[in-house]
């Protein structure tokens, strides 16, 4: 059983012949409860503040180990947060790839399709440059025809024949028509003159 100050400071000792003195006696064990009682209130005190920094050392613990999970997942949420931001900027630029092989192939067509019409611009163009050189070839031969001397066009020279024929012609039925009143010779108007050509 543990003592008490008040233990030592009332324990009596038996007496003996030629012992010590009784009032040094009393006196140390006054001291010496003293001493006793301040190191128990000591004690007393260290226990309280081991069990106060216990206390607070588990809280700590408690902090750290809630530090260490939620490190544990910002770290997870990092790393998923990065391996979506890599998967979204995969599915972008492949989204990109396929916009832009889709422009290009539109562009392909695009300038192909202008290809096609320049070409037939060209294949029309050519064929407006023979009609256009037809046209004036035809138009320098009518000219040359217009240029050419009269007198010395044969279908003008037969032209001329057919209607002195037919002057001479007429003189004749006008004589005719002298000598017989009652008869009058119909001429065909639509009946070709000798020696003229027609167109």
């Amino acid at each position: 059983m543990r003592m008490t100050p008040l233990d030592v400071q009332s324990h009596q000792f038996a007496h003996r012949l030629r012992g010590y003195d009784p009032d040094e006696v009393n006196a140390f064990l006054r001291i010496v409860s003293e001493d006793y009682e301040g190191l128990m209130h000591e004690t007393e005190s260290q226990k309280d503040r081991i069990r106060r920094l216990e206390a607070r050392l588990e809280e700590l613990s408690a902090q750290e180990h809630l530090l260490k999970e939620t490190l544990i997942s910002a770290q997870a949420m990092t790393q998923e947060m990065r391996s979506t931001a890599e998967r979204e900027a995969e599915l972008r630029l492949a989204e990109v790839e396929v916009r832009a092989e889709k422009i290009l192939d539109a562009s392909h067509r695009r300038a192909a399709h202008l290809a096609q019409d320049i070409r037939e611009m060209r294949a029309l163009r050519g064929r407006l440059a023979e009609s256009f050189r037809s046209a004036a070839e035809t138009h320098l031969s009518l000219l040359d025809t217009l240029e050419a001397d009269p007198e010395q066009d044969p279908l003008i020279q037969g032209l001329v024949e057919g209607t002195v024929a037919y002057l001479q012609r007429d003189r004749r039925g006008t004589k005719a028509q002298e000598k017989a009143p009652g008869k009058v010779e119909k001429i065909d108007s639509a009946r070709p003159v000798k020696g003229s050509t027609s167109g």
